[in-house]
């Protein structure tokens, strides 16, 4: 089923409901689904997402294969 097949089924559903208390919860899902998550975190979250993105813009990254190589020689994997 396309998005906007299932769009139009959830349309068709919502119009049936009469139930004002339904509605309304329906409502708060479909805002509270529209906020960013940037605006939901902490300042030292966000902090920390932007030294991180800093470092890998300089090329202070590791290869993926390395921390792997690593993790299965600490654990013995």
């Amino acid at each position: 089923m396309t998005i906007q097949a299932q769009k139009l089924e959830l349309v068709k559903l919502i119009l049936d409901i009469e139930d004002k208390s339904v509605l309304k919860n329906i409502k708060q899902l479909v805002t509270a689904s529209k906020k960013d998550w940037w605006d939901e975190i902490s300042e030292a979250e966000r902090k920390a997402i932007k030294e991180g993105i800093a470092q890998a813009d300089r090329g202070e990254v590791v290869p993926h294969k390395e921390v792997m190589k690593k993790i299965r020689a600490k654990y013995k994997l």
